[in-house]
């Protein structure tokens, strides 16, 4: 039985969601006012300010998300485009360009990213599989020659092959999840595979923080001073357990879920270190003002970069007929 084009709104299961998901959002909004209004010391009071922060970009997230997904398959195949065409302009702007990188940025932001999403919405995944990582790779340096500035030819280059990869090619495969119709029934439809991944990846964030707040004490990288072991076991443990219990989005099985789950985390904290060594390489905090308080587009998606992939394809060789 082929899955559906939107979220299946009749099933009980996107009702017993939607109730669970902005429950969780007003009651975190409740307690984070009223923790505003009570607490008195500064190291509290900035403890309050960033847990706002993180709750005021879950309902931008939320509400994009559940948006995004509401339309057909072309909207949402639109909408994660312009999703990584903002992601793609953070990208470039955080790294040094030149003159004569521009015919190979005007490639990349108005040829190569709409033809990625076109491979999308038509359902073409040899072409969609191969385009950037071998057609793109081989475009770019060829624009780039063009002219005669070989100043950091390499390095210039390799950035934009870099952006294309993480900001587009990766983030493409989360709309293709749409296109996987020999998957078992799933009752709420090729949305409940999205929300499956962007709940588990960014539940296993929020759960990080958590559990480094409650229990943390031994750092686990310089590259991220304020997350500790604690909060990085409890953190991933707590999401793949919110993945079991979200099995019914997806053909997986409970235990599968939780095998899944915990994957996808672990891929998802190495994938947000990486953009962290890129974002302390070049002297920044953030990678954008996009959201307030929590930076850019890339700072919320640099963990679904490297587990979209993965998650696709385990979908793909694994569970699609």
């Amino acid at each position: 039985m082929p899955i559906l084009s939107s979220i299946n709104f009749s099933s009980d299961v996107t009702r017993n969601l939607f109730i669970a998901v902005f429950g969780v959002l007003f009651l975190a909004s409740a307690i984070s006012y009223i923790l505003g209004r009570k607490v008195q010391s500064e190291g509290g009071k900035a403890t309050v300010a960033n847990l706002k922060a993180r709750v005021n970009s879950w309902w931008v997230m939320v509400i994009v998300l559940f948006s995004a997904l509401s339309f057909n398959r072309a909207g949402s195949t639109i909408i994660f485009g312009l999703i990584s065409f903002l992601a793609l302009r953070e990208f470039i702007t955080a790294t040094p360009t030149r003159r004569g990188d521009h015919w190979a940025l005007f490639a990349a932001f108005f040829v190569i990213l709409p033809y990625q999403y076109w491979l999308v919405a038509t359902h073409w995944y040899g072409m969609f599989a191969i385009m950037i990582p071998v057609y793109a790779f081989i475009l770019i340096p060829i624009l780039t020659v063009l002219t005669p500035d070989v100043t950091e030819f390499l390095e210039r280059n390799a950035r934009t092959q870099w952006g294309l990869m993480v900001c587009v090619y990766f983030i493409s495969h989360i709309p293709m999840l749409e296109n996987l119709d020999n998957l078992p029934a799933i009752k709420m439809g090729s949305a409940g595979l999205i929300i499956f991944l962007v709940a588990v990846i960014q539940g296993s964030d929020v759960l990080q923080y958590v559990w480094g707040k409650l229990i943390g004490k031994t750092p686990v990288s310089a590259l991220s001073p304020k997350k500790t072991l604690e909060g990085l076991v409890g953190g991933i443990l707590s999401a793949s357990l919110l993945g079991a219990l979200m099995h019914r989005l997806t053909p997986f099985s409970p235990l599968q879920a939780f095998g899944v789950s915990l994957l996808l985390c672990l891929v998802a904290f190495f994938g947000g270190l990486v953009m962290s060594a890129i974002k302390r390489e070049r002297g920044i905090k953030d990678w954008g003002t996009l959201i307030e308080g929590h930076g850019g587009m890339m700072d919320r998606i640099d963990s679904l970069c490297f587990s979209a992939p993965l998650y696709y394809h385990i979908l793909r060789y694994f569970f699609n007929g």
